[in-house]
């Protein structure tokens, strides 16, 4: 019997759930999800990814956190050039539990914005997103306010899961400089230790 595309994703979204993919998700699984959208995107007339969960303003938040999470640099792209808002999309429309957690801290977030600032995260300034952001980025911030408890929740497992997404993508293993599994005639050893 042939493994569906659905049963794929569901494995994956299921695992993922107890941690980082680079610990628990078998990076074949992972390279699969991300085919999937490289797949979508070539076959599509605008050669976009169409979310398959969250709406499209929950869609446009979920982008703009994954680029405030891991920004591009001088060194390499970010995490929205990599896919990571694709891949957490795609695993969160086969997954209740990401469903809820994510879909739940996108509401939470806006709803917290608008109580703050009047305006939902997207609509913010800058420095308004990232003074949400460094409330909800340390669990010591929910002992002075335990209203910020759901956010710090939300944030760190999507952090998680860009992070997966990123490091998963072949922009991320580029980034690591991971060749894979190859022979290697000779080693130099270790650099000597500056002194």
């Amino acid at each position: 019997m042939a493994i569906s595309r659905r049963d794929i994703l569901k494995s994956l979204a299921m695992t993922a759930v107890s941690g980082s993919v680079l610990r628990v998700i078998p990076l074949e699984a992972a390279e699969y999800a991300h085919r999937m959208v490289k797949a979508e995107k070539a076959a599509a007339e605008t050669h976009a990814y169409s979310p398959k969960f969250f709406t499209a303003h929950a869609y446009k938040t979920l982008q703009s956190l994954c680029n405030a999470i891991i920004p591009p640099d001088d060194e390499a792209k970010g995490a929205v050039e990599a896919g990571a808002p694709e891949f957490i999309d795609l695993l969160t429309s086969e997954n209740n539990d990401y469903q809820l957690a994510l879909g739940g801290g996108l509401m939470w977030l806006d709803n917290t914005c608008i109580d703050r600032y009047e305006k939902s995260y997207l609509d913010c300034t800058v420095g308004q997103q990232q003074e949400i952001l460094d409330l909800i980025a340390y669990r010591k911030n929910a002992k002075n306010d335990p209203s910020l408890s759901q956010g710090i929740e939300f944030f760190g497992f999507l952090r998680k899961l860009t992070a997966d997404g990123f490091f998963t993508s072949e922009i991320g293993i580029d980034y690591l400089g991971y060749v894979g599994n190859t022979y290697l005639q000779d080693f130099p050893g270790c650099p000597p230790v500056p002194e």
